[in-house]
């Protein structure tokens, strides 16, 4: 979450089963177990690209 806070997303705020974040007009839904897999991992990061229109390179995600 702090990475993405990082990226200016706002929250976490809490949904009615996961917790999520705000771009915007978007919403982004946080996984609610505590260690991501790989796989969810790599998807959440798809989407935020696709929300901010632009590639997360690893060493930017790394870095924060």
């Amino acid at each position: 979450m702090k990475k993405l806070r990082w990226l200016g997303f706002d929250g976490p705020f809490s949904g009615t089963r996961h917790q999520f974040m705000v771009y915007g007009e978007y919403h982004l839904t946080i996984p609610s177990n505590d260690e991501y897999s790989v796989p969810q991992l790599r998807m959440m990061i798809g989407e935020v690209e696709v929300i901010l229109e632009r590639e997360i390179t690893l060493e930017e995600w790394n870095s924060v």
